[in-house]
């Protein structure tokens, strides 16, 4: 162990603590003492019993004094001195090394040899004694007289013992309880507090109870007979004044050749609504009810949405109307294809969120949390694998209501709506891109130049992967505008513009 590391050390001390130098010290330390001047009157004796001058004495182990020779005189140091010439000096008390120091104390004797100092008390002593306090007297009679208990106490006692006797009460109270259940008597209401009666809650603006209570009076359940037996439910909301309502064309498609629609409204009353259109390319239809008593929706802009906003989806999922969810827009332009037992299909670019959607739920709106529709709720993503529907499993879609809105404006209008083509049919099981399998004659895609085995690899900078995605990215234009489309023909990639032509469905 070094000395940083250690606690501090002091060296280990000798097998004799003090030791009485001898007079016959080394040259080098002292020089011969003078002859003394004046001789002692009694020589000194030195008892049989007394150490000589070279054994060494502990200071610890004084000789015993009965018996002993006397102790040598003060002043007769002579094996202490140092002569330095003619005069005699004393050596300094604090060089240790050079042999004893001389006691400071005239008249002090050793009690035993190498004591240089004395150790009894001093002989002085103080002789002023401060006075007692004036009320000395008083202080002596209040050690030996109790004081009165304090207020304190006494409130604490009496509240200890009403606490008692209420708890005796009360246990005696349970007891009677015990035996008046057990004989099946009544016992008495005791009164209380009521209970249910406190503040109603406040609505905050924004949250999903305001979104809620806007827009329940607008949402409706459909329930469809088709004219072949088939049913179908599904939720539908106001759009207009006029008493139009919004709806999937799945949900209403059974009743499209024969059959009735009824429309439940928030109160709970039947009405009978008559089928206005319907598109099944965009999965939207339109019906309407005569006397229905329900105000009209705010319609949004799906094209401002952003990922990770909050939303609220309302509709009758599995027959029960007026349900609400919330959650989060998951993600934007999402190409879902659907289709029904007829053979319809629909090609969606939707918005897909994770708020609770089930069947029953397509129709209904999807809202943000100004209370505005943002989207129509249309289909649920299934489990790959599985035959039969599932429930929601966080994968719902909705259709834009910006292409929903131009959509029902059709159908109020003509009865019929209208979409975009390039006028050629793609490859569906081709991956990797588009890729054309036929050109149709006379249609923008000849006109552009396009021929078949070209592979369309993007359209408006926007990547294609897939013929379902090509298709469905047509779709979000209106006829008459014009997209550029890059392809790859012969291993070398090509641009063109086309501008869409238009079909009804």
């Amino acid at each position: 162990m070094t000395s940083d590391d250690a606690e501090p050390t002091v060296p280990t001390p000798s097998a004799d603590p003090t030791r009485i130098l001898p007079a016959e010290s080394p040259a080098a330390f002292q020089t011969p003492a003078a002859p003394p001047t004046t001789p002692p009157t009694t020589p000194p004796t030195t008892p049989p019993s007394s150490p000589d001058a070279t054994t060494p004495l502990s200071a610890l182990k004084p000789p015993a004094v009965d018996g002993a020779a006397p102790l040598p005189s003060p002043g007769v140091d002579a094996a202490y001195r140092q002569s330095n010439g003619p005069t005699t000096n004393q050596r300094s008390v604090t060089q240790r090394s050079f042999g004893r120091p001389q006691s400071q104390e005239p008249n002090f004797r050793p009690v035993y040899p190498g004591q240089a100092w004395p150790t009894q008390r001093p002989t002085y002593q103080p002789s002023y004694t401060p006075p007692p306090p004036p009320d000395w007297h008083n202080q002596q009679a209040r050690a030996y007289t109790p004081e009165p208990p304090q207020k304190g106490n006494r409130i604490i006692a009496i509240a200890a013992a009403v606490a008692l006797i209420i708890g005796i009460v009360a246990g005696a109270g349970a007891a009677a309880t015990v035996v008046a259940i057990d004989n099946n008597n009544p016992v008495a209401e005791q009164p209380g507090p009521p209970v249910g009666t406190g503040a109603d809650p406040k609505i905050r603006s924004g949250s999903v109870s305001a979104v809620a209570s806007t827009l329940l009076p607008s949402v409706v359940q459909l329930k469809v007979e088709g004219a072949d037996n088939t049913n179908a439910t599904g939720s539908g909301f106001v759009i207009d004044n006029a008493g139009h309502i919004l709806t999937n064309n799945h949900v209403v498609a059974s009743a499209a050749s024969g059959g009735s629609i009824q429309v439940l409204g928030q109160k709970g009353k039947a009405l009978t609504a008559r089928l206005v259109g319907r598109s099944p390319v965009y999965d939207l239809a339109v019906v309407q009810v005569s006397g229905l008593d329900a105000p009209s929706v705010q319609f949004g802009r799906s094209d401002l949405a952003v990922v990770g906003q909050d939303v609220v989806a309302i509709g009758s999922p599995l027959g029960l109307a007026g349900t609400v969810t919330s959650g989060i827009i998951s993600a934007k332009n999402r190409p879902v294809t659907t289709g029904d037992e007829s053979g319809e299909t629909s090609f969606i670019s939707a918005l897909q969120t994770d708020a609770a959607i089930n069947p029953g739920n397509s129709g209904g709106p999807l809202v943000d949390m100004n209370a505005r529709v943002i989207g129509v709720n249309s289909a649920i993503a299934t489990v790959p694998g599985t035959s039969e529907q599932s429930g929601n499993i966080g994968l719902g879609f909705a259709i834009p209501i910006d292409q929903a809105r131009r959509t029902a404006q059709q159908l109020i209008a003509t009865g019929k709506a209208s979409y975009p083509v390039i006028g050629a049919q793609v490859d569906m099981q081709f991956e990797g891109g588009a890729r054309v399998s036929r050109v149709e004659p006379a249609s923008p895609a000849l006109r552009a130049g396009l021929r078949v085995g070209d592979v369309i690899t993007s359209i408006n900078n926007l990547a294609v992967a897939s013929a379902e995605e090509l298709i469905v990215a047509i779709r979000t234009h209106q006829p008459g505008e014009s997209v550029r489309l890059v392809y790859e023909r012969g291993g070398k990639a090509r641009s063109v513009t086309v501008t869409l032509g238009q079909q009804t469905g």
